[in-house]
């Protein structure tokens, strides 16, 4: 190989890497085709599902237990040991008491409430503290938590002339601002910081911005 002499350069095309199409055959680029994005042209996706660990794991735990005491309950009573005093006294009190008794109807309403509340559980996503952001790639799906969403907007806000502090308080929704001028007209920093934070929110990414609601007040007099 020789290497180039003088000012003469030699300009060498860079390899291009192709993605398999799944047969064998590289797939042909398109650049004029944007990047696909999953869920709808605009990158719009829902909210992240919570695991739901802690109470999956309660409810895991409760009917391996139950489930154990009665297996081996019942594997004595099969060979030929007394039943449990727990197990006997459950079946008579079941026997015995009528329907319209009252621990029965707590012991009712208290089992509705919790299948109730593993039925909210299930059906909803959870995380509320985690904001979705805009996909702009089929595999990355991103995040934003409120309090670095909060932060970013208070810190945004602080640069304000005139703003002597700032108190951002974000909801899935919604953005309460609530600030105090000291020096300037509050007619003039609500004007800026509508402004600036209109600008902060929607450099977030978020896919649903919220909507911004700015309060100005000034400092109370000390003493």
């Amino acid at each position: 190989m020789s290497e180039p002499r003088g000012s003469e350069s030699t300009t060498q095309p860079l390899p291009v890497i192709e993605k398999d199409d799944g047969l064998g055959r590289p797939a042909a680029p398109d650049a004029h085709e944007p990047p696909p994005v999953q869920d709808g042209a605009d990158g719009r996706g829902g909210r992240f599902w919570s695991a739901r660990r802690v109470p999956a794991g309660i409810v895991a735990l409760l009917l391996l237990a139950l489930t154990g005491a009665f297996l081996y309950d019942i594997a004595a009573v099969r060979a030929h040991r007394t039943a449990l005093s727990w197990r006997r006294e459950l079946a008579r009190q079941l026997a015995e008491r009528p329907l319209d008794d009252t621990w029965v109807r707590v012991g009712a309403v208290v089992a509705a409430l919790l299948g109730l509340w593993l039925i909210v559980l299930a059906v909803t996503p959870g995380l509320r503290r985690l904001l979705p952001m805009r996909r702009t790639h089929p595999d990355v799906r991103a995040g934003l938590h409120r309090n670095a969403a909060a932060l970013v907007l208070r810190d945004r806000a602080m640069e304000i002339s005139g703003v002597r502090s700032v108190r951002v308080r974000l909801r899935r929704r919604r953005a309460d601002v609530r600030a105090v001028s000291h020096f300037r007209e509050p007619a003039e920093v609500r004007a800026d910081l509508d402004t600036v934070l209109a600008d902060a929110v929607a450099g977030l990414g978020l896919t649903r911005p919220p909507a911004l609601s700015v309060r100005v007040t000034r400092p109370g007099r000390k003493g």
